[in-house]
């Protein structure tokens, strides 16, 4: 693991699907080099991880907060987490993890 990666877990709830909130954040994400997924929920929420640079994960997650033009943004939870090496930025598909 290279020195001064963090990661960093979030759970965004809100109108954030069906507003290109997942495609916006892999376009804004992989523009930071930021290495990690995001998904929808059934709930409604979007989750994502991000791993990077610090200064990359803290601009990634500033825009969590707004997110794209038609999207509501109510809440953004998160969690640090030890980094765990992703590759890239995707879209992640099965079921969540606990």
């Amino acid at each position: 693991m290279q020195d001064g990666v963090i990661r960093l877990h979030i759970w965004v709830s809100g109108v954030v699907q069906g507003v290109f909130y997942r495609a916006s954040m892999i376009e804004r994400a992989r523009g930071l080099a930021i290495d990690g997924w995001v998904r929808n929920l059934a709930d409604g929420r979007v989750e994502a991880v991000f791993e990077g640079d610090p200064g990359a994960v803290g601009a990634i997650l500033a825009w969590a907060h707004e997110g794209p033009a038609h999207a509501v943004v109510e809440c953004v939870e998160t969690a640090a987490e030890a980094p765990l090496g992703e590759q890239g930025f995707h879209v992640a598909r099965g079921a969540p993890r606990s």
